[in-house]
């Protein structure tokens, strides 16, 4: 069971015990103050234990019952998964453990370690979310690809991919020549500059 599935189903038990409990409540509350009119104070107050119970043990017992409900659900609540967010979290954990393994490669042969300063490119690369990644490292790797290639090499939507080329060249990064129906995608010139 998934988180916002367990939190939907412990809200609808708790606002239960509360709806239940404020019924119970106003129900010996009537009914206590209806013998209390038809008595009248002959009787004293040893009547009124004998009509039923205070009306405040029910909302006594109400409160009690969903604290324990909700503190019970609020400790078993960090065992159970999201799975959006165990989706999210196992490529990021592929991720670093390439990259660790990569600087462990790189550790042990320091003539091939990385500077960002001798590798911008690595560097842009490495700030860029992902998809932007995608398109980008392509374009780096074969100046002049055609959208349509990018298309099959990211395996994004044909829209997806004009939309994130769009983005990349409004910040600097790449541009497009038109060539027929389509697009031939060029990294910018700085970027060119610092690959040689």
């Amino acid at each position: 069971m998934n988180r916002r599935r367990a939190d939907t189903v412990v809200g609808v038990l708790v606002g239960f015990v509360l709806l239940a409990g404020g019924v119970l409540s106003w129900r010996a509350y009537q009914q206590r103050r209806a013998i209390e009119q038809s008595m009248g104070s002959m009787m004293g107050s040893s009547m009124g234990t004998m009509h039923g119970t205070d009306p405040l043990w029910y909302v006594v017992g109400t409160l009690l019952v969903a604290g324990v409900i909700g503190s019970v659900y609020y400790v078993v609540r960090g065992e159970l998964t999201d799975p959006e967010v165990a989706d999210t979290t196992t490529p990021v954990d592929s991720v670093q453990i390439s990259a660790t393994a990569t600087s462990m490669d790189d550790e042990a042969s320091p003539a091939t370690s990385i500077n960002p300063e001798s590798d911008p490119q690595a560097r842009v690369l490495d700030l860029l979310p992902d998809d932007e990644r995608r398109v980008l490292e392509p374009v780096l790797n074969s100046p002049g690809i055609t959208q349509i290639e990018l298309r099959d090499r990211s395996e994004f939507s044909k829209s997806k991919v004009s939309q994130t080329v769009s983005s990349l060249e409004e910040r600097g990064l790449l541009y497009r020549e038109r060539q027929g129906r389509t697009y031939r995608v060029y990294p910018s010139d700085d970027l060119q500059n610092q690959q040689t």
